[in-house]
């Protein structure tokens, strides 16, 4: 009977009519049994189980929300292939070793691998020996593979980083349109479609593209609770970096930076001052560039400085933090790229170097932009990129009603403004000054100044461009040499914030008035102003703890962090594909000093249970004979 019921899976699809649907009990014992979790997240259940009913499915969840498990144990119950479509290499290799390591027949096909060993992996696929196969687009596509996919009883296809294929995405890569036409190859297969983020334009694009049939969709809410977003006025932004830095030495972070020369700068600066650090874009060659990459998966490199607009496409559970150095293009991108930090539920932080100059230069990038269309949504994405950063409301709500999403709460209690509400004041008199400065520079040149330059005036500086322009005549010259710089270009910032002044339009980052800035001239009426935080973050030695963090034995888990290292290089593969970091936080909170006694850990399933459980609860029983055991309270 069982060789009767693989033929007949072999011979057709998957759907609802070949099949009952597993119970919850049964996917749950997966759950556990594979990958060592109780529950799901929010949506997972009602995702897979849909799915496993052979329709169409369309899924929106936050990065960390657990995507892939959307696909992976829906494959588990499936007789047949799950073809997975990611965009990157470096990720395929990352979800495939994981898949292994959980006990799950997967295995990926792209140019990174020598003919024999692609050779030898599409035979073990015609044999019929792998579970999940993981492929870029293009490859699909080749002429040669419409016969191995008939061949290969493929079960259903799950699109991963979904927003690609639109036009509208931050992502967009032109192959991804041609994946419909397996739709005409394969009709009867279901369709995943899966993405971190995506505006309701996007994720109708997605649909119509990749010719879904009366999807099912479900959007999980973007709100990433672990994460806590902070922005600070860029003031000598190396410094501010380190700053942060050396109260998270042992941690994970990401720089995003908007060039391929910032990246190497303060990947260089970072390191000669004692950071493991290194470089990640396109500039580089494939080598250096994978090298660096895998140095950082493995903890070897804890600080990796990448260009925004290259794609990092990393699964590493356990970075900490990420910080941009410049302003993103737009908050979409912003959004997905601070999704990288906290993507194993612990807490992260995320931090944005805000700059008018940023704003500028983005602007004149803008200028040279030929279709006019195309511009103006680029201006309308940065304006509301620059109003986030100088807004002095919630970060989240912010974040989320630019998805549709309204934050219920008054207070996140995890973004700068909602943790230290900065005070106002009466700004009316340096608001005057500011103001009559940007407007007698204007006049006496004909031609917008910076920022800067108008700062310049304020303090009486004599530089070069103050004195061949002869704006140390003006009546508002040396008017604010009471005030130090950072005080004045705290106040053009919250005024540009408030729109009495504005970015100007020509090929120079200026300021101009504003209609509403000259009536503020004009009319004298009250101006209140909002303190300026602190340009750098308090520089303690001593490490952070974050809210959220579970309290365990420090001393044991750092202990335990090395052992999980030695095995990770023993296999060559990097650390979380052993255990997460959440997981070892459990071991060092429960400390589960038999074998049985570690199930029920965290991420401990069965075959990672018979290949470490002996191991660790060995290696934590002897830890206990030279360390005190702490006592925790119940959380």
């Amino acid at each position: 009977m069982r060789q009767l019921q693989d033929w007949l899976f072999a011979r057709r699809p998957f759907d609802s009519l070949t099949r009952t649907v597993p119970t919850l009990e049964e996917l749950l014992h997966t759950l556990s049994t594979t990958f060592g979790y109780d529950e799901f997240r929010p949506l997972q259940r009602e995702i897979i189980e849909t799915f496993l009913t052979g329709r169409d499915v369309f899924a929106l969840l936050p990065t960390g929300g657990g995507k892939s498990m959307c696909f992976q144990l829906p494959a588990l119950h499936r007789t047949g292939l799950t073809i997975v479509v990611s965009p990157l290499i470096a990720l395929m290799k990352d979800q495939v070793d994981q898949m292994q390591a959980a006990g799950v027949a997967a295995t990926f096909l792209n140019s990174s691998l020598d003919s024999a060993t692609a050779r030898s992996r599409l035979a073990g696929l015609h044999r019929g020996e792998f579970r999940l196969l993981y492929v870029a687009p293009e490859r699909l596509m080749l002429d040669n593979w419409k016969e191995n996919l008939r061949a290969w009883n493929v079960q259903c296809l799950a699109i991963d980083e979904a927003h690609c294929v639109s036009e509208w995405g931050h992502d967009f890569r032109p192959e991804y349109r041609q994946i419909a036409q397996l739709r005409d190859l394969l009709p009867e297969i279901p369709i995943i479609a899966l993405t971190a983020t995506a505006t309701a334009r996007v994720r109708e694009d997605i649909v119509k593209h990749l010719r879904l049939r009366n999807p099912a969709v479900f959007v999980a809410s973007f709100n990433r609770p672990n994460l806590t977003y902070k922005v600070l006025p860029k003031d000598e932004p190396l410094k501010q970096i380190i700053e942060w830095a050396k109260r998270r030495e042992d941690e994970s972070g990401i720089v995003y930076c908007a060039s391929r020369a910032t990246a190497e700068r303060v990947a260089e600066s970072l390191a000669a001052r004692g950071y493991a650090a290194k470089p990640y874009h396109a500039g580089l060659d494939a080598a250096e560039r994978a090298r660096n990459q895998e140095l950082f998966l493995r903890d070897e490199t804890k600080i990796i400085c990448a260009t925004i607009a290259f794609g990092m496409g990393i699964n590493k559970p356990n970075v900490r933090w990420v910080i941009h150095y410049d302003l993103p293009k737009n908050i979409e991108g912003y959004y997905q790229e601070t999704g990288r930090a906290g993507r194993d539920g612990l807490p992260g932080d995320c931090l944005l170097l805000f700059s008018g100059g940023d704003i500028a230069k983005q602007t004149h990038f803008l200028d040279e932009m030929t279709d006019a269309a195309e511009q103006a949504r680029a201006r309308q994405q940065l304006r509301l990129m620059a109003s986030y950063g100088q807004s002095t409301g919630c970060r989240r709500r912010e974040l989320l009603a630019y998805f549709g999403e309204t934050f219920p709460l008054d207070n996140c209690a995890a973004c700068d403004n909602c943790q230290e509400p900065r005070d106002t004041y009466d700004g009316t008199v340096l608001a005057q000054k500011f103001l009559s400065c940007v407007y007698r520079c204007r006049q006496a040149s004909r031609f917008g100044v910076g920022l800067n330059h108008v700062v310049e005036v304020l303090v009486g500086a004599k530089t070069e461009k103050v004195l061949k322009w002869g704006h140390d005549r003006l009546s508002t010259y040396g008017i604010g040499g009471d005030f130090p710089r950072a005080r004045w270009l705290s106040v053009g910032r919250e005024l540009q914030r408030l729109g009495y002044v504005a970015p100007g339009t020509g090929e120079f980052p200026t300021l101009e008035l504003t209609e509403c800035g000259l009536d503020v001239l004009k009319s004298r009426r009250p101006v209140q102003l909002t303190e300026t935080p602190d340009l750098t973050p308090k520089a303690k030695r001593a490490p952070i703890r974050r809210e959220g963090d579970v309290a365990c034995d420090e001393i044991l888990l750092a202990e335990l962090k090395k052992l999980r290292k030695r095995l990770a290089d023993d296999r060559e593969v990097p650390a979380y594909v052993i255990f997460g970091d959440k997981t070892l936080r459990q071991m060092a909170r429960d400390y589960p000093i038999r074998e049985r006694d570690m199930h029920g850990i965290f991420g401990m399933g069965e075959k990672k249970h018979d290949e470490f459980g002996a191991t660790f609860s060995k290696f934590i029983a002897e830890f206990l004979e030279n360390n005190p055991r702490q006592q925790f309270n119940n959380v």
